[in-house]
């Protein structure tokens, strides 16, 4: 990442709109590849690459400048409509970070209906602008929380207009109080129990705002290492009252009627939420391909990063990633464990086959 031209983008944003294979960021964002001399868009569902070998550049002036020459798949040249269309309201949104923008004043910016924008750019983007605009200043307040002298000044800063707003916008995306996720989670208070089930031991751990933690493993003590390592700045202790927390999360596999929609508390970025929401949807009994997900959401290419996020799902079984499977219906590498993964689908398929 060294001697790496300057974009807009922070290094870490720059790689995750790479892995996601983010349209959205098509036209603003390219991606160079040193060793085959090409830069793509985005989107482009060229190879992976090794990091060693990727370059980031703000604009194909850049890219061409350095010696790469255009991507003949993606053609990152061709700029159509509605990415032009998306450019020029994401630019006005992050250009006007403290001023309240309505439908209108991004409808006149870019010169369009605003019943054309709203349809486009969600078409486009997979998110209405309002939402996008959430996101945006989520991210100013995330990164404020870091620097600003207190929590206060950081919502000011962010463009919120009072603290309240702030607070209940950072409910999903920080998975915790401000105060709290400022200071890296220290502090933070959490109760946990493990239970022996049929799909081995499970451990459910919880704040006050909802579940932060299910894992599944073969003994009680491998389960509260990995748990320990994963909070180490929190306050951990084991409560034997949640064990009514491990009945609820099973229902969400054994149960034959409605599945309960059990409140989680946990930190993510909007398309790892959008990834979790989406696999919450699909019916007990019921499995979705990796490519099948990525389509569903809007973003056909990013197989791969549907897959990252399942990797990284936090909350087994609330969030129902053993669902999803490979393109060919087999199963795919499971964070407990492939056996486990097919178990947990017969179980779900019997409680269909009884209702």
């Amino acid at each position: 990442m060294r001697n790496q031209p300057s974009t807009g983008f922070a290094p870490e944003d720059a790689w995750r709109i790479r892995e996601e294979r983010d349209s959205r960021y098509d036209g603003r964002l390219f991606i160079a590849i040193t060793t085959t001399r090409i830069y793509c868009k985005p989107s482009c569902p060229s190879p992976h690459a090794k990091p060693e070998n990727v370059r980031f550049f703000e604009s194909c002036a850049a890219a061409e400048q350095a010696g790469f020459r255009a991507c003949l798949r993606c053609k990152p040249r061709a700029e159509n409509g509605d990415a032009a269309l998306v450019k020029t309201v994401t630019r006005y949104i992050e250009a006007h970070p403290d001023e309240p923008i309505t439908l209108a004043h991004l409808s006149a910016a870019a010169g369009v209906s605003p019943f054309h924008l709203q349809r486009t750019f969600k078409k486009a983007t997979g998110v209405t602008p309002k939402a996008w605009m959430k996101n945006a200043q989520m991210k100013k307040f995330q990164s404020s929380l870091r620097t600003a002298a207190s929590v206060t000044d950081a919502v000011y800063e962010a463009g919120f207009a009072a603290s309240s707003r702030a607070y209940e916008n950072a409910q999903q995306k920080l998975g915790m109080k401000p105060g709290v996720w400022r200071k890296g989670g220290e502090g933070a208070e959490i109760a946990y129990t493990i239970a022996p089930t049929e799909f081995g031991y499970l451990l459910a751990a919880a704040t006050d705002r909802g579940i932060c933690c299910v894992m599944l493993g073969d003994s009680p003590g491998q389960l509260e290492a990995e748990f320990e390592k994963d909070f180490t700045r929190a306050k951990r202790h084991r409560d034997e009252k949640l064990s009514l927390l491990v009945d609820q999360i099973l229902v969400l596999i054994t149960a034959h009627g409605p599945s309960p929609h059990l409140p989680v508390d946990v930190r993510a970025t909007a398309f790892q939420q959008r990834v979790w929401d989406h696999l919450r949807s699909i019916p007990r009994g019921q499995t979705r391909t990796y490519s099948q997900v990525a389509a569903e959401l809007g973003q056909p290419t990013a197989t791969r990063a549907v897959a990252r996020a399942c990797a990284t799902n936090p909350v087994a079984l609330v969030v129902p990633c053993h669902r999803v499977v490979g393109a060919d219906r087999g199963l795919r590498g499971y964070r407990w464990g492939v056996d486990r993964k097919q178990q947990l689908l017969q179980a779900e398929q019997a409680t269909v086959d009884l209702s």
